[in-house]
């Protein structure tokens, strides 16, 4: 049966409206996305075929362009939509960041930097620039390394701070392995960091490591 041919509470885009996203299931957010169907399967039904071949909404949100472009009624056009969405995403929690105090927004923090890096399949290093009022000036990646580790260099570090004028960061990297709990390298390097950093009156407000759960604190932690 043809989606137009359903109740009209049960079709996804009026039950968006009436009911919000929230009220949505992922198959039912995602046949919004694919708009139709293919011959025989309504926009639903194909949406759940899709989540039940990747595994899941992220994994299809996050797979490369190849990997999205082999699902069942999708191509090269449904990718591009769909990175031009996703940056959209991440450039609103960015907005929504830099218009307050980010240590008064740890939440806002820890989802704009899951946003950024936790699809990342590669270790990367990167540093949110705050000001006086600890308001956001930029984020940056720094360095990215291998799997599983990334040469950080205190020097690029200071240097990219001094050029953001900034007056404190928020350090964060990923692991890709999903685990967040730091390892010895980290904490070493993250008081070299600080310690950096401190020469030139820049304050390390946290050092973040995004993982498959909620990001890991290690001012919450007691390790800065």
């Amino acid at each position: 049966m043809a989606i137009s041919d359903w109740p009209a509470a049960e079709r996804p885009r009026e039950k968006l409206l009436q009911r919000g996203a929230a009220a949505l299931s992922d198959a039912e957010l995602l046949a919004i996305f694919l708009r139709t169907g293919t011959p025989g399967i309504s926009a639903v039904d194909l949406a759940r075929q899709l989540l039940a071949d990747f595994g899941g909404l992220r994994p299809l949100l996050e797979a490369p362009q190849a990997e999205f472009c082999r699902g069942h009624g999708l191509g090269a056009a449904k990718y591009v939509q769909l990175q031009a969405v996703l940056e959209m995403a991440r450039r609103h929690l960015a907005e929504d960041l830099q218009r307050s105090d980010a240590m008064d927004s740890p939440a806002a923090v820890r989802e704009y930097l899951a946003a950024q890096l936790r699809h990342r399949r590669r270790e990367v290093f990167c540093c949110l620039f705050l000001d006086t009022q600890h308001r956001v000036i930029a984020f940056d990646e720094l360095f990215e390394g291998t799997l599983n580790a990334a040469s950080v260099y205190p020097r690029e570090v200071v240097q990219a701070a001094l050029q953001r004028g900034a007056a404190a960061v928020i350090l964060a990297h990923n692991h890709p392995s999903g685990v967040t709990e730091p390892s010895q390298a980290d904490i070493w390097i993250t008081e070299r960091l600080a310690q950096a950093l401190a020469l030139v009156d820049i304050k390390v407000l946290d050092h973040m490591i995004v993982g498959d759960g909620a990001a890991l604190s290690f001012a919450e932690r007691g390790l800065l």
